[in-house]
């Protein structure tokens, strides 16, 4: 098959938006548990670079398994390829020009690795939103936790499956000791120069 497919060279290069949108591209990826405060966080940094001009689009473990990767389970092989997937289109907006925002527990470090690799170091920010399973727990705002120890949710992360936290990730936020406003605070200052 890869004998019948050949790239297209279109005349707007990744330059040319990077030019017209006056910053660099940049994928921030955020993972932590379920209830970390993952896509909260992602969400209000995304507000703030809006409020500032900059070109973003944030993408959420949630909207994307009810789209895209709606035919994907939880099982170990299917959460490669919803990584593998969500790299692919991850890089497609940055190639748009855009500041991505990625907000997935993506528990697997080979996974987060791949997907660094995908768009390039130079590209990829990784952000551990740190905050304890009993705390999650504690917020479980999707009910997720409640079920899984009820044996009604398989393969869930932190209960019957496992987390591989970062060991150097970029940027750690501990929810449990800083406020949303403080995180934002610290991934802007961070990736700003990097826009």
């Amino acid at each position: 098959m890869d004998d019948n497919i050949f790239l297209q060279a279109y005349q707007v290069s990744r330059k040319d938006r990077q030019k017209s949108n006056g910053h660099k591209p940049l994928l921030i990826w955020f993972t932590g548990l379920s209830g970390s405060g993952k896509s909260t966080i992602a969400n209000a940094v995304e507000t703030k670079l809006f409020q500032e001009g900059i070109k973003t689009y944030c993408l959420d473990g949630d909207n994307i398994r009810k789209g895209i990767n709606s035919d994907l389970t939880f099982s170990p092989a299917d959460r490669n390829e919803n990584m593998r997937r969500i790299g692919e289109i991850a890089n497609l907006m940055l190639d748009a020009g855009l500041v991505t925002l990625a907000a997935f527990v993506s528990p697997y470090k080979k996974d987060r690795l791949k997907i660094k690799n995908i768009v390039k170091d130079v590209n990829f920010v990784e952000v551990y939103i740190n905050t304890s399973i009993e705390e999650c727990e504690n917020r479980d705002v999707k009910g997720l936790y409640k079920k899984a120890r009820a044996g009604e949710i398989k393969n869930m992360t932190g209960i019957s499956a496992p987390y591989e936290a970062p060991d150097y990730p970029d940027i750690e936020i501990l929810t449990e000791f800083e406020t949303v406003d403080e995180a934002v605070e610290r991934i802007i200052d961070y990736i700003m120069p990097k826009l």
